[in-house]
């Protein structure tokens, strides 16, 4: 694995940019490393050296992805993100706190949350629905990360039209939340959610939306039709 790790390492040299590097900065509040390789050259990275371990024990992956995203560089942690997700139909119950172990010391910033949640912890969730429970103690994490996770982990499922009673449970714990990412996260949710159950998520708007956040607001009724958004937006 260190020797794989070591030609990843030396691919995301190849490919970096400095220009990429400091135009990157501009979209994160906070401080982290990073190559300066566009996204798509991270992607396709990964890809091809997953090709490489894709019949190793499920084990042996994701002591690579730990060891990837304990270096805390963005490429790196992404490529951690993107095999976990090859590993989606491989997962089990008992890889939960695996994930949750990966969000509470490594993740870090908006984009490594993002790929790792919608993704991977999405696809569990949709696989192992009982642990929807566990994605709401999140809520109450000190670590706004794992708040975040726990509205964005339910993207993959909204988009199917699943969960909606826990996705509105979610928002509600999540409504006052100060930070604006949290804010952004469970809004993302809703609107997600609007696209299969518009009325429910216009409703649910409409029922909070003097306590609720107007960053929040502004996602959830993103998608929604014209004369929806207006009505939402009225003071």
């Amino acid at each position: 694995m260190d020797e794989l790790l070591n030609k990843i390492r030396e691919d995301l040299l190849k490919y970096s940019d400095p220009k990429v590097k400091l135009a990157s900065k501009r979209f994160f509040k906070e401080e982290f490393n990073n190559y300066g390789v566009k996204a798509m050259y991270v992607h396709q990275i990964a890809k091809e050296h997953f090709k490489i371990i894709k019949n190793e024990p499920k084990e042996v992956v994701f002591e690579g992805c730990k060891a990837l995203f304990e270096t805390n560089i963005m490429e790196e942690s992404l490529i951690a993100c993107d095999w976990s997700y090859a590993l989606k139909k491989q997962l089990e119950p008992n890889d939960f706190k695996v994930l949750e172990n990966w969000i509470d010391s490594y993740i870090t910033n908006w984009a490594t949350c993002d790929t790792l949640c919608t993704k991977t912890v999405g696809f569990f969730i949709e696989q192992y629905p009982e642990y929807l429970e566990e994605l709401k103690k999140w809520t109450q994490s000190k670590n706004l990360w794992k708040r975040r996770a726990s509205a964005v982990s339910l993207i993959f499922p909204a988009k199917h039209g699943l969960f909606l009673n826990d996705i509105l449970e979610i928002a509600d714990n999540l409504m006052l939340d100060n930070e604006d990412m949290v804010q952004k996260g469970y809004g993302w949710m809703l609107k997600v959610a609007s696209q299969t159950n518009q009325q429910a998520i216009f409703n649910y708007v409409m029922q909070h939306k003097i306590k609720m956040p107007r960053t929040a607001l502004r996602y959830a009724i993103e998608k929604m039709p014209k004369e929806l958004k207006q009505e939402a937006m009225k003071k």
